[in-house]
């Protein structure tokens, strides 16, 4: 039996927990989640509740504040926001056996991005991702699967998931490659219901998905606008597609090359009409936003390699602005 604890169960966390809880033979597999306060409350009352288009279903799920009474775990599924990892990540590690996989399910560039990489930011700790090492020492990116998800859920209130559309995942190894292990996870994911592709550069999908995140994210945060009414403004839409390229030539230079054009990308996102971002819904929520994530993090992997980003500063400093202006800017630095 495979033991898995979910560390981080809102919007991402829940679907992952529900999927695998609820669609996965029994016997299969043993879940848990580390949670704390009012979702722990409410995991322990009535358990996960899942809302989605077949209604509303419940499911048992173990839930502890302590990682050492939910104990050595195969799989730690890890979905909270970037600014929380630091805060998690010795809970994390306490969760780790010898041979424990932590499938680190998160928007941005993580910690780990280029361990094993190549290239000329080979081994680069980014500061932004992990501003006192503490996420890379508690989760080394040997034990790391990254995850790129393409779903859409939020978490309406604690201990509920509501799904909207999308069940994508892109798995990968760090190191790059395919392995028996991480095809048996994909295997596991699968039955949970997930559309799995292995990738054997993950890199690359969590730079692609980032590509339209770290604009679309920022600006509507600070706008308060939905993403067609970003798209639908000319001037807004030049400063999306001037980030964007920069963020392009970054990631030429260290070994990822995009063929897409900005204007292709906006046209994708305007297929999808009217929606708020996740960025705009934490700035709603009052919850700390994922710019060192977004942004933070290609800006620091320009100066590394001697590359200027004039536009991707100018969005990075006023969304930065905004956020400690609110108490929504969390960062050790």
């Amino acid at each position: 039996m495979t033991r898995i604890c979910v560390v981080g169960l809102g919007a991402i966390g829940g679907l992952l927990a529900a999927g695998l809880g609820t669609r996965v033979p029994a016997g299969r597999i043993e879940l848990s989640a580390c949670a704390r306060g009012r979702t722990l409350a409410a995991l322990r009352q009535g358990g996960l509740q899942i809302e989605g288009r077949d209604g509303v279903t419940r499911m048992p799920l173990r839930a502890s504040d302590d990682a050492a009474e939910l104990g050595a775990q195969d799989l730690v599924i890890v979905a909270v926001k970037a600014p929380a990892l630091a805060e998690v990540a010795p809970i994390v590690q306490a969760l780790c056996g010898p041979t424990t996989q932590v499938l680190a399910a998160m928007n941005g560039v993580p910690w780990w991005f280029f361990d094993g990489l190549g290239g000329p930011c080979n081994g680069l700790a980014l500061q932004s991702a992990d501003p006192q090492g503490v996420i890379a020492r508690c989760i080394p990116g040997a034990r790391v699967v990254g995850c790129v998800v393409h779903a859409s859920s939020t978490a309406p209130a604690p201990g509920v998931v509501r799904h909207a559309s999308g069940n994508g995942l892109v798995i990968g190894r760090p190191a790059g490659g395919i392995d028996p292990g991480l095809a048996e996870l994909a295997a596991l994911l699968g039955q949970a219901g997930f559309e799995v592709t292995v990738s054997e550069r993950i890199q690359r999908e969590v730079w692609f998905k980032l590509w339209g995140n770290m604009t679309m994210n920022p600006v509507s945060a600070l706008t308060g606008a939905p993403c067609d009414r970003i798209l639908d403004d000319p001037l807004v839409r030049g400063l999306c597609s001037a980030v964007m390229l920069e963020a392009q030539a970054i990631g030429a230079a260290f070994g990822i090359p995009m063929a897409q054009q900005p204007e292709d990308r906006h046209a994708v996102t305007r297929k999808l009409g009217r929606f708020k971002t996740s960025m705009l819904q934490d700035a709603e929520a009052g919850r700390p936003l994922e710019l060192d994530a977004l942004l933070g993090t290609v800006r620091e992997i320009g100066q590394h390699l001697g590359l200027a980003t004039p536009h991707l500063d100018a969005l990075f400093g006023l969304a930065r602005l905004m956020a400690r202006e609110r108490g929504l800017y969390a960062t050790a630095r």
